[in-house]
């Protein structure tokens, strides 16, 4: 298994974005580095070691990429059968792990607390201006920390790139997720944020948010260590932000960075911003809004159309 993969790996590597390449396809090779047997006669014990091992959801992801490897190596002629065929769709995904949007968002009030936090931490008040656009756009990690000051002009924020991993590292890849570009209309609210950061003089090209070392944020080390806390080198757990909030119990529970935008996108419903306009400003179809969101508002229906 471990060589099949390797030679797929090689040969997808020019079809799939680099952060595919060196996250997902790194992850997968591990998994499969992991195995106590890698031999195709051995697929069921494979199958069972893996879902001793991982969870539901990344077994079935795991499962389904090894199945394409060796329909690739069917095809290519390197093995004479695939034992993992149609193997994924026997696993079971509990609800929560089988969704595609785990929406969890946080308060107004949550949220008004931990943007107070990072503004008062004597470490991390620095982050602060990032939180806040993040709660106050909706816009993904991956793009805020791409913003650029030539994207702000007056009366708008031009979301057109993101910030990926690839094998050497982070890169700068033009495009969004589910578009190659989105204006997002700026208020007094977000232009306050911006503008409390800006320099006299800056240079167009240059990045609206850096590391304290000046070059690009690494969004992983800052929900590891900013937001949700790490072990320093004698082992003791210091808490990030975050951390320290739910144990202090003004949050009611840990979530991710990404929850600031699935907070956002609630907050605009419940303030009856139509499903059409928000969806626009954070890049997603009104149908994504409507089927993702409406739990968390109670009077938001899909249409009779």
């Amino acid at each position: 298994m471990g060589e099949l993969w390797k030679k797929y790996a090689e040969f997808k590597k020019p079809q799939i974005s680099p952060s595919t390449y060196a996250v997902d396809y790194r992850k997968y090779r591990n998994h499969i580095a992991k195995l106590p047997t890698k031999t195709l006669d051995d697929a069921i014990a494979i199958r069972d070691y893996l879902l001793a091992n991982l969870g539901a959801n990344a077994v079935k992801r795991t499962l389904t990429n090894i199945n394409a490897c060796c329909d690739w190596a069917l095809k290519s002629q390197l093995i004479e059968s695939n034992p993992f065929q149609s193997m994924a769709k026997d696993i079971q995904m509990p609800k929560s792990e089988s969704a595609e949007y785990e929406i969890n968002p946080f308060t107004k009030e949550e949220r008004d607390s931990i943007i107070q936090a990072f503004e008062e931490s004597k470490l991390y008040s620095y982050y602060a201006p990032l939180v806040k656009l993040l709660f106050f756009t909706g816009c993904r990690p991956s793009e805020a920390i791409a913003l650029q000051w030539k994207h702000i002009s007056d009366k708008y924020i031009t979301f057109e790139q993101a910030i990926t991993i690839s094998t050497k590292g982070l890169a700068l890849k033009d495009g969004l997720k589910t578009q190659s570009q989105r204006r997002f209309p700026i208020n007094n609210q977000q232009r306050e944020i911006l503008d409390s950061i800006k320099p006299e003089n800056c240079n167009p090209d240059d990045f609206i948010f850096r590391s304290k070392k000046g070059g690009i944020v690494n969004f992983g080390d800052f929900l590891n260590h900013v937001w949700k806390g790490y072990k320093n080198h004698r082992g003791t757990h210091i808490d990030g932000i975050v951390t320290q909030l739910v144990k202090q119990r003004v949050v009611s529970e840990y979530r991710k960075p990404y929850q600031c935008r699935h907070t956002f996108i609630t907050l605009c419903l419940e303030a009856d911003i139509d499903a059409k306009d928000v969806g626009r400003w954070v890049g997603n179809s009104p149908e994504i809004i409507y089927k993702h969101y409406a739990g968390n508002k109670r009077n938001l229906q899909m249409p009779e159309l």
